[in-house]
Parts: structure tokens; sequence; C-alpha cells
């Protein structure tokens, strides 16, 4: 019975460095939307030099998970938790990987660039912010109708990006001199649509934890 207190504390502790893990992810996030608007190189270069903290914390709660395994070899429930431990903290850094990007682009348009960074873009991340609180509300909970409503707001996210996409198309046709400034935000709403379907596998994960079987939310 002690060990079962201790295996359900440990695990308690694995999920609350996954949502601090979260946390870090999104603040990049956000920092590096807000650098792209205000054309700050300087933010988007801290936002890139701090990274490798968030690539040592999934290496460090991959390590715990696996040692969890290995020492209490859990099965059925407590199994999938943790796996979908080890694929969490595996989506959030990829989300803080895009939140990288995004400054990568900020730091190649420059601070005096002309080009409005179109509008769609900051409506974009203010979505994917929602639907990282309702994942982590959802992971807390195991809830699997929180969980489902990432489906609806990874689908709004998409709408937005084909929009996003075509209206660069057309800019580029008719400022082929701006083309690589154009483009660069084209790759921005890529990276903001690619770290909302990193939500969503996350969403998708939590029906494996309940339900013990894969759920395509974003199919």
């Amino acid at each position: 019975m002690a060990l079962r207190v201790q295996f359900h504390d440990e695990l308690d502790r694995l999920k609350f460095r996954i949502k601090k893990l979260a946390v870090s992810s999104v603040d990049a996030f956000d920092q590096s939307v807000q650098a792209l608007y205000e054309h700050d190189v300087e933010k988007a270069q801290r936002i890139i030099d701090e990274d490798s903290k968030i690539d040592k914390e999934e290496l460090e709660i991959n390590e715990s998970a696996i040692l969890l395994i290995a020492k209490q070899q859990p099965v059925a429930t407590d199994l999938r938790r943790l796996i979908v431990a080890i694929k969490a903290s595996s989506d959030l850094e990829r989300m803080a990987d895009h939140a990288t990007n995004i400054a990568k682009s900020t730091i190649h348009l420059g601070e005096n660039h002309d080009v409005d960074i179109h509008p769609k873009l900051k409506e974009m991340a203010s979505v994917a912010k929602e639907m990282v609180e309702v994942a982590t509300k959802a992971f807390e909970q195991e809830n699997v109708s929180l969980a489902r409503k990432l489906a609806e707001m990874d689908d709004q996210i998409d709408e937005m990006y084909g929009q996003v996409t075509r209206e660069m198309l057309e800019l580029t046709a008719n400022n082929p001199q701006k083309i690589q400034h154009i483009m660069q935000m084209a790759f921005v709403g890529r990276y903001i649509e690619r770290f909302a379907d990193h939500i969503t596998n996350i969403g998708e994960n939590i029906f494996y934890i309940v339900k013990g079987e894969t759920f395509e939310l974003n199919d």
C-alpha cells in the first residue's frame, strides 16, 4: 500500500512538471508573437537562447517517467498515464520549438522592415493559447469532453491559416520585391498552425488514458 501511495505521489509530481513545461512553452510562444509585432529582434533572440532550458526539462520528465515504469511496473491506466506524460512533454517541447521558429522569422524580418504583420496571426495565436488552457485542464481532470473541444478550436486555426496563406500569395504577386518578408509571415502562420496541432495531440492522448484507445481529433 505504501508503494502505491508513493507511486501516485511521484505521478502527481510528474504531472506538475508537465504543467510547468506547458507554462514555459506558452510563455515562449506568447513572447515570440509579441516580438514579431513589435519588430523586437532582441526579445526574439532571448527566446531562441532560452529554448535549451525547455529541451532539458523535456528530457528530465521523460527520464523520470521511464524510471517510474522500470521501478513500479505499472499496468493499465497508470501505465498509459506515464506513456502520455512522455508524449505530452514531447509535444510541449515541439511547441516551444515553433515559438523559436517564430522568433527566427522576426530576426529574419529585422527591425526596420515595412511589411505589415497580418492581424490574423495574432488571432490564431490567441486561439492557440486558449487551446493550451483547455488541454491543460483536460489533462489534469482526464476529461475527454474538454479534450474534444480542441478539435473545433483547431479547425478555427486551420481556417484562419488558410486565409493568411491566400492573402500572402496575393501580396507576393503584387509586391515581388518584398517576397522574402511576405513569405516569413506565411511561415509564421504555419508555425502557429503546427503549435495548435501539438496541443490537439495532447487532447488525443487524454482519450488514450481514459479509454485505452487512440482517437483522432484533427483528422
